[in-house]
C-alpha cells in the first residue's frame, strides 16, 4: 500500500498568496499526534501572519491554527488517542515555527495535551471551531500569574477558575464584560465563563443578541448605544457580584476608550484584550494581550472539552462558514476573513 501523500498551502513570502504544493509526510515525536485533516479554521491571526510574516520563524511557512480529523498516528508515550479516533486540534505553529505544526495541510502534528476527542454526533466542520478559541478563553480567563505575550506587552492573568460540567454550574459570584460577544473568542469565552459560574455581560450588535444569550450571556447590550457604558456599568452594579473586568476581544480605540471609562466608575480590575493593550493604563487596571498558547489550557483538554460537547455545555460556535473544498480554498477564506465576518466562522474542509 503506497504511503500517503502530504500537502500544504505554503507561505514562501509575507505578503504573498499562498501555493498548494507538496509538503513531507510529519512523524509523531513524544507528546504528538499526527491529525489526517478533515477542515481546517480561518483566524484572524492567520491574516496578519500571512501579511506581514508576524510570528513566522521559517520560510517557506505553513500556518494556520485549528485542525479536525482523524489520528493518522501516534507518538511512542501517548496513550489517550489510538489512529483513527475522530478528533479537534490546536496547532502550536505559533510557538513552535514548524512547518508540520501548521494547520493548512492535509497532515498536521498536534501536541496530545492540545486535542481532544470530537464526538460522533458533531461533524468536522461544526468541531473545528473550537480549539483556537477555547484556547484563547482559557489563556484569558485562568492564568493566575501574567507570561509574556510579544517584547513589552504581558498576558492578562484573571486567575479565574476552570469551566466545570456541572449542571447547572453555581455562581461564584463575580461578573466579567466581554465585548464582542459574537465574535469567535468572545463567545467561547462567554461560554467557558458561563461554564466556570461567572455572571457575563456582552457586548454585541443588535441582530446577534440572541446568539450571544445561546452562549450563556446572562445580558447583551448593543455595541452602537451611545449610553453603553452607563448601562454596563448598570448592570455590573445591579449583578451584586465582585466585578472582575473585561475581556476586550474587539481591542480598538473605540473599545478601549469605553473600557477605561467602565473601569475609571467601578474601579478598576482587569483588561485582557485580543490585540496590545492601551499604552497608558490607570495603576488599578491590569491590562494584558491573550496570547492563545500555554499550558494552562491543558486540564481543559484532558478533562473538559469531549464530555462538555457530549452534553452540549460547550457548543460549536459562531457557527462554521464553509469557503469550500480543498487547500486552495485557505487562500478565500483569508480574503473573506480580512473583509470582515460576523456571528460565523470560515472553514475550509479537506
Amino acid at each position: 500500500m503506497a504511503a500517503p501523500k502530504n500537502q500544504a498551502a505554503w507561505l514562501t513570502k509575507a505578503g504573498t498568496p499562498l501555493e498548494v504544493g507538496d509538503a513531507p509526510l510529519p512523524t509523531a515525536g513524544p507528546g504528538e499526534i499526527v491529525i489526517k485533516n478533515a477542515a481546517v479554521a480561518i483566524n484572524p491571526l492567520d491574516t496578519h501572519m500571512q501579511d506581514v510574516g508576524v510570528f513566522v520563524q521559517q520560510w517557506p511557512a505553513i500556518f494556520g491554527c485549528e485542525v479536525a480529523g482523524v489520528v493518522h498516528s501516534t507518538g511512542p508515550d501517548v496513550d489517550r488517542f489510538r489512529k483513527g479516533d475522530r478528533v479537534i486540534g490546536h496547532t502550536v505553529n505559533l510557538v513552535s515555527g514548524r512547518p508540520q505544526d501548521g494547520a493548512y495541510a492535509l497532515y498536521t502534528v498536534v501536541p496530545a495535551d492540545k486535542a481532544a476527542i470530537l464526538p460522533d454526533h458533531i461533524s468536522f466542520t461544526d468541531g473545528v471551531v473550537v480549539p483556537f478559541a477555547l484556547e484563547g478563553a482559557v489563556c484569558a480567563l485562568s492564568l493566575k500569574v501574567p507570561g509574556v505575550a510579544m517584547p513589552g506587552v504581558s498576558t492578562p492573568a484573571l486567575a479565574l477558575p476552570y469551566p466545570s460540567l456541572q449542571d447547572p454550574t453555581p455562581s461564584i459570584g463575580k461578573t466579567i464584560v466581554i465585548y464582542g460577544g459574537s465574535s469567535s473568542i468572545g463567545s467561547m469565552a462567554t461560554q467557558v465563563a458561563t461554564a466556570a459560574g461567572i455572571h457575563v455581560i456582552t457586548v454585541a450588535g443588535a441582530h446577534n443578541f440572541e446568539f450571544s444569550k445561546s452562549c450563556g450571556a446572562a445580558q447583551v447590550f448593543d455595541h452602537k448605544d451611545p449610553s453603553i457604558v452607563d448601562k454596563i456599568i448598570e448592570a455590573v452594579t445591579k449583578s451584586g457580584n465582585v466585578f472582575v473586568g473585561i475581556f476586550d476581544a474587539i481591542a480598538s480605540p473605540d473599545t478601549y476608550a469605553h473600557d477605561l471609562a467602565i473601569f475609571a466608575k467601578l474601579g478598576g480590575g482587569h483588561l485582557a484584550c485580543s490585540h496590545p493593550p492601551p499604552a497608558d493604563v490607570p495603576e488599578n487596571v491590569k491590562a494584558g494581550m491573550i496570547f492563545a498558547v500555554n499550558d494552562i489550557a491543558t486540564p481543559v483538554w484532558k478533562e473538559f472539552v469531549t464530555p462538555a460537547l457530549q452534553a452540549g455545555k460547550i457548543k460549536c460556535l459562531p457557527p462554521p462558514l464553509v469557503v469550500g473544498k480543498g487547500l486552495e480554498y485557505v487562500q478565500e477564506g483569508l480574503k473573506k476573513c480580512k473583509a470582515g465576518v460576523s456571528a460565523t466562522k470560515l472553514v475550509v474542509e479537506l
